[in-house]
């Protein structure tokens, strides 16, 4: 993408880079498609690109040795997927894949590490992403472990929202009980009342935001940690007002 400039990406990360580390990577830069259920990251397998998603969503995910799976982190426009390679992991046994289609940015992974060895600036903002990443999974943890399953989801759907940067999210039940770990017909009952308080609107494989401040009231302390420490070290907020 010799032709893109760093302001006008929509990835908070690529316009958060030092001006010399995303000059690196542009001419490596390909614009993709990122349909519904493509793999960013294969489970065991090296990675031999990054995505800097521009659109739609992506979601990591634990499986177990007995297939049990749960959602353990999202991705949007304010990150990249395959992040563990800062870390000079390079396979993991993680899955990441697109649960509401979008584009993105993809850059061969041997161009993005040689970048990063270029440009300490920009290793230390991609080390604090890594941190940010960290930190939303283990609010999830808390999460799960002291909040109630109300709780949980609209925490779960404001951090869509936040992503998406759209009322409309392109969710089934089915999908929402998988990322939560529980049983559809538990999800059904928070979503009849999350809607009973006028706080969304649910049809068919779609959830409508309707008032996101009752949402966050209902959340609680759940959700905006890990937000709020996005905005602090990467300098973009991702939290919708």
């Amino acid at each position: 993408m010799p032709d893109c400039s760093q302001s006008t990406v929509s990835n908070l990360l690529l316009r958060a880079l030092p001006l010399e580390a995303f000059e690196l990577l542009r001419p490596a830069m390909q614009q993709v498609d990122l349909p519904l259920k493509y793999e960013l990251v294969t489970p065991g397998v090296a990675n031999d690109r990054v995505h800097f998603l521009e659109r739609g969503l992506g979601s990591v995910v634990a499986t177990s040795s007995d297939d049990e799976i749960v959602e353990v982190g999202h991705i949007g426009y304010e990150g990249m997927s395959g992040a563990h390679a800062l870390l000079k992991v390079p396979k993991t046994p993680n899955r990441t894949f697109m649960q509401a289609e979008g584009s993105g940015i993809s850059v061969p992974t041997s161009v993005f590490l040689n970048m990063v060895e270029q440009v300490p600036a920009a290793n230390d903002l991609l080390l604090r992403y890594v941190h940010c990443s960290e930190l939303q999974l283990a609010h999830s943890a808390l999460a799960n472990a002291r909040y109630n399953m109300p709780e949980r989801l609209a925490r779960w759907l404001l951090m869509c929202h936040d992503r998406l940067l759209t009322d409309d999210l392109p969710l089934t039940h089915e999908f929402l009980s998988i990322m939560l770990g529980v049983r559809r017909s538990g999800v059904t009952n928070e979503i009849h009342i999350l809607e009973g308080v006028h706080a969304i609107k649910a049809t068919r494989g779609n959830v409508r935001i309707v008032n996101r401040k009752k949402l966050e009231d209902i959340a609680g302390g759940s959700y905006g940690v890990p937000e709020q420490e996005y905005a602090d070290y990467i300098g973009f907020p991702i939290k919708r007002l």
